[in-house]
C-alpha cells in the first residue's frame, strides 16, 4: 500500500503514550509513505513540535506530563494552521466536542481499523491544501468594516483586533465560498471538519455563535451570518 502521491513525505508526529499501539501506527504509517516522528509524552511532544517541521500531528488525549487537550491549545497558540487529529478511548459526546472546540479537525475512538485512520489523514490533509489554495487565492476578504486575513488568521472588526482559531476560519473560509446560498449544519461538519452529523450540532451553532460576536454590529440581530430556520445558515454580504 501507499499513500495518496500528493501526500507522500508528509511529515506526522505520532503523539501517544502507549507504546504497542504507537510502534504499530509508526510501522504502519511509514509503510503508507508518511515521515512519522514518535513522542511518548506531552512534554516531549511540544518539544519535537517547536524543533521540528510538521504536516499534522496526530495526538492522543491521556498522556503524561502535558494531556492532550493542553497539548492542542500550545500548538493552536504557535501554529494556528496545524492539523491536530485527536486520539482517544473516550466515546462520550462531550469529549469530542470539547476538542473540536479547542481546535482539533478530527476525532478518532480507539480502537479503530488502520483504513479509518489512513482515511482521516487523507481528508486532513485534503483539507489543508484546499484552505491554503483557496487563502492564495483570496488571502483577504472584506464585508461591511471586517476584513479578514485567512493566511495569518488576523481581522479587523471596526476598530477591533481578532485572531481567528482555524476551525473559525474554515467556517468563515466554507460560508463566504458559498456566501448567499443555505449551509445546513450537517454540510458544516462534514465539510469542514469530516465529521459524521451524529456529534452535536450545537458545535456549529456555537462557531457561528462565535463569528457572529466578532463581526456582526449587533451580533442579536445578524444581518452577514443569518439563520435559516429549520435549514441551517446562509453568509449575506450587501452591506
Amino acid at each position: 500500500m501507499s499513500s495518496d502521491s500528493k501526500f507522500s513525505g508528509s511529515k506526522i508526529l505520532l503523539v501517544e503514550d502507549e507504546e504497542t499501539l504507537a510502534s504499530g501506527l509508526e510501522y504502519n504509517l511509514t509503510e503508507e509513505g508518511y515521515a512519522v516522528t514518535w513522542a511518548e509524552d506531552g512534554k516531549k511532544a511540544l518539544e519535537l513540535f517547536q524543533a521540528q517541521g510538521f504536516d499534522m500531528i496526530i495526538l492522543d488525549i491521556m498522556l503524561p506530563y502535558i494531556g492532550g487537550f493542553e497539548l492542542a491549545r500550545k500548538i493552536r497558540e504557535e501554529s494556528p494552521h496545524m492539523p491536530i487529529l485527536m486520539l482517544t478511548a473516550r466515546t462520550k459526546v462531550k469529549d469530542r466536542v470539547k476538542g473540536l472546540e479547542i481546535g482539533a479537525d478530527d476525532y478518532l475512538t480507539k480502537p479503530f481499523h488502520l483504513e479509518e485512520l489512513l482515511a482521516r489523514i487523507r481528508v486532513i490533509l485534503r483539507r489543508k491544501q484546499w484552505y491554503q489554495s483557496s487563502s492564495e487565492t483570496v488571502p483577504v476578504y472584506c464585508f461591511g468594516n471586517n476584513e479578514v486575513n485567512f493566511k495569518n488568521l488576523s481581522c479587523r472588526a471596526g476598530k477591533k483586533q481578532i485572531r481567528l482559531t482555524y476551525q473559525e476560519a474554515m467556517v468563515l473560509k466554507y460560508l463566504i465560498d458559498h456566501k448567499g446560498k443555505i449551509v445546513s449544519r450537517k454540510e458544516l461538519l462534514e465539510k469542514v471538519w469530516d465529521m459524521s452529523p451524529e456529534v452535536e450540532t450545537r458545535t456549529v451553532d456555537n462557531f457561528i455563535m462565535r463569528l457572529r460576536k466578532y463581526f456582526e454590529p449587533d451580533s442579536s440581530d445578524p444581518v452577514y451570518f443569518k439563520s435559516i430556520r429549520g435549514a441551517g445558515y446562509m453568509f449575506v454580504n450587501n452591506y
